[in-house]
């Protein structure tokens, strides 16, 4: 397609500048976006129900378990249902974005939170696993 005075669509000509337009996100695009992580979200809501009952068990089971284990394993449920619900939120907040710009800026802020969430996430995974190590060694 041509770049000519007005025959490009997201390219308008003011004077002798052209202006790039701003590539605005429908309504109907956003609202089936949000309705999409809404019904995600109830499918992950009976999958962690479900989750949560299958540890549950699994500790009742094994009582000979390693206190250090059961906790690694209630830590590292723990974050990744932290980060499935921060994962939720981004995709609200994505679906709501109103242009490129805002749903940019929305991925770059939580890149950044993630790398840092992620960090503390296995700096404390690392802390408990040595501690475990630890025990283990410390045993007759």
């Amino acid at each position: 397609m041509s770049l000519r005075k007005g025959k490009h669509p997201f390219v308008r000509q003011e004077g002798s500048m052209f202006e790039t337009a701003s590539l605005e996100i429908p309504q109907a695009v956003r609202e089936m976006a949000e309705k999409n992580v809404a019904q995600v979200r109830q499918a992950y809501d009976q999958f962690s129900g479900l989750m949560r009952q299958a540890q549950d068990a699994i500790v009742k089971s094994q009582g000979a378990m390693a206190q250090s284990a059961i906790e690694i394993q209630a830590k590292a449920l723990q974050y990744a249902q932290s980060n499935v619900e921060t994962n939720f939120r981004f995709a609200a907040d994505l679906a709501r974005a109103k242009d490129l710009k805002d749903y940019l800026d929305l991925q770059s802020r939580y890149a950044k939170s993630q790398l840092e969430s992620y960090a503390v996430q296995a700096k404390e995974i690392t802390r408990l696993m040595t501690e475990a190590g630890q025990k283990v060694q410390q045993r007759p």
